[in-house]
């Protein structure tokens, strides 16, 4: 079941068409995958679906609910968390201080009544980063920093969660432990929208995938059907792979 869906989002600047008439179904329990060449509109199309930009026409649901003139802390609010291509972290701040943030605003609105500590620890044991939680984050290579952002994002304890490029910086070993992850919180239900450049990480954990090309969605898939789609091959796949 799709629990974030966008309908013929259209975002123009000026007379630049940057994402057309995209729909996407992310579902609830499974990862999506959006992909295409840099510049095709993916992350155009997260800060849609987040409330980071203003768009021309279309609209967004969340769990069936037209959430399209919300502020971004109010989807928030509704449980969409997500990462940021060029990475967002309290650089100053220790890796649990970092998450606790998160923690503490997620009280303020939620009325959760669970202690920030057991919220912290779970989120930083899941994402493995329990080791260097006392850590100053600007201390740490890239690629655990963009585990530090997802311990964040999960500390609000999101319906779904849009993760752009977050393998980004991630050597074979911890991708394969990301992908291990990834599948994982999805098995607990959590619904999945990734933009990646990683294609075999994408093709080994997506159950669907949607590849933008230009702002226009080119084609729509399983991983299988998208490796075999020529149009797909020609504008991306055929120097990805």
């Amino acid at each position: 079941m799709a629990l974030l869906e966008a309908e013929g989002i259209t975002v123009r600047f000026g007379g630049h068409v940057a994402v057309d008439q995209v729909n996407l179904a992310v579902d609830e329990g499974a990862i999506t995958g959006l992909i295409g060449p840099n510049g095709a509109g993916k992350t155009t199309t997260f800060n849609v679906l987040t409330g980071l930009q203003d768009i021309t026409q279309g609209r967004v649901l969340l769990g069936g609910d037209d959430i399209t003139k919300l502020a971004t802390h109010k989807r928030a609010r509704r449980g969409i968390g997500r990462t940021f291509q060029k990475l967002e972290v309290f650089s100053s701040l220790t890796v649990w201080e970092n998450v606790l943030c998160a923690s503490e605003i997620h009280r303020s609105y939620s009325g959760a009544k669970r202690d920030h500590d057991e919220t912290v620890a779970e989120a930083l044991n899941r994402v493995g980063l329990g080791a260097v939680a006392h850590e100053r984050v600007d201390s740490l290579p890239t690629g655990q920093c963009r585990l530090v952002e997802l311990a964040r994002a999960l500390a609000i304890q999101p319906r779904v969660l849009l993760l752009d490029e977050p393998a980004s910086g991630l050597d074979d070993r911890e991708t394969e432990q990301f992908s291990a992850l990834l599948q994982a919180l999805t098995a607990d239900g959590l619904a999945i929208l990734m933009v990646e450049h990683d294609v075999p990480l994408v093709m080994e954990v997506c159950k669907d995938i949607t590849v933008l090309d230009f702002g226009r969605i080119i084609a729509t898939g399983t991983p299988a059907e998208i490796q075999a789609n020529q149009v797909v091959l020609d504008a991306y796949l055929g120097s990805a792979l």
